[in-house]
C-alpha cells in the first residue's frame, strides 16, 4: 500500500465498457485508480465521474500495442505512487471483417498487436515493481471465446483470447514464488460499445439480456479483493440467457 494506505490499480482500456466499470468499482473500494486508453477525453470523463463519487483516479493516454508507451505508463505510476498493486489488462478490439472468407491480414495483425502483445507489454512493464514488492495481482480480461471456440468472434479474436488464457497460466507458474498472481477473466457477451463492430449488431432487447459492464466491474473488484494467499486462476462468466447455447441467425454471423 501507499503511505496513505491506498492500493494502486492500473486499468487499461479504462475509457469505456468493462474497463470503465472496473475502475469505478475499484475506486469505490478505496483503490487509487489509473485509467489508460487511446482517447484522453473519454478517460477524463471517467476520472471526473470517479472523483465526483469521492474516489481517486488519474488518466494516462496510451496505446498498449506500443511497448515503449506501456513501459512509460508503468514507470509514471511507480514514480508518483511508489508501487502498482493491480493491473487490469482490459484493452481489446475486434474488427468487422472477421470470418475466414473476408478476413484481412491487416485486421489480424491489429488484433494480435492489441489483444495479445498489448497484454504482454503491460504485464512485463509492471513485473519488476511487483517482484520487488513481492506482491501484486493481474487480471487479464479475455473472453468466453478464450475458452470456447465459436464462429461469431472470428479466428483472430478467438486465437488472441485463447493465447491470453495460456499467458495467464504461464505467469502463475513462474511468478507464484514471488507472491504474484494472475486471473484470466473470460466473460460471455457483454453489452459494451465493441458490439457496434459486429457484422450484425445485437438489438437493444438482446443486449438487455447480456452481461452488463457493471456486472464485470463488480467481478473485477471481487477478484482484486482476495487476500494475497488466494489466486483465482481463471473465471468464466456468461449471461444466463447465453446466446452461444441458443442457435439463432444473428449469433451465427
Amino acid at each position: 500500500m501507499t503511505k496513505n494506505g491506498k492500493r494502486v490499480a492500473w486499468v487499461t482500456g479504462g475509457g469505456s465498457g468493462i474497463g470503465e466499470a472496473g475502475a469505478e468499482a475499484l475506486a469505490a473500494d478505496g483503490w487509487i485508480v489509473v485509467v489508460s486508453g487511446r482517447r484522453k477525453d473519454a478517460l477524463d470523463t471517467v476520472v471526473a465521474r470517479i472523483a465526483g463519487a469521492g474516489g481517486a483516479a488519474e488518466a494516462i493516454a496510451l496505446d498498449v500495442s506500443n511497448a515503449a508507451e506501456a513501459q512509460k505508463a508503468a514507470d509514471q505510476i511507480v514514480a508518483k505512487h511508489g508501487r502498482i498493486d493491480l493491473l487490469v489488462n482490459n484493452a481489446g478490439i475486434n474488427v468487422p471483417r472477421r470470418s475466414w472468407k473476408d478476413m484481412e491480414l491487416e485486421g489480424w495483425d491489429k488484433l494480435v498487436q492489441v489483444n495479445l502483445n498489448g497484454v504482454l507489454y503491460c504485464m512485463r512493464a509492471v513485473l519488476p515493481t511487483m517482484r520487488k514488492q513481492q506482491d501484486g495481482s493481474i487480471i487479464n480480461v479475455s473472453s468466453w471465446a478464450g475458452r470456447h471456440v465459436s464462429k461469431m468472434p472470428g479466428p483472430a479474436y478467438t486465437t488472441t483470447k485463447h493465447a491470453v488464457l495460456a499467458l495467464t497460466h504461464s505467469f502463475n507458474m513462474d511468478e507464484c514464488v514471488n507472491g504474484l498472481r494472475a486471473c484470466c477473466l473470460m466473460p460471455g457477451e457483454v453489452a459494451t460499445p465493441i458490439l457496434k463492430l459486429r457484422p450484425v449488431v445485437p438489438s437493444e432487447a438482446e443486449q438487455a439480456k447480456m452481461l452488463q459492464s457493471e456486472d464485470l466491474g463488480r467481478t473485477i473488484a471481487f477478484i482484486a479483493s482476495m487476500p494475497p494467499r488466494v489466486c483465482i486462476n481463471e473465471l468464466l462468466i456468461s449471461p444466463t440467457h447465453n446466446r452461444g447455447f441458443i442457435q439463432t441467425p444473428n449469433n451465427r454471423d
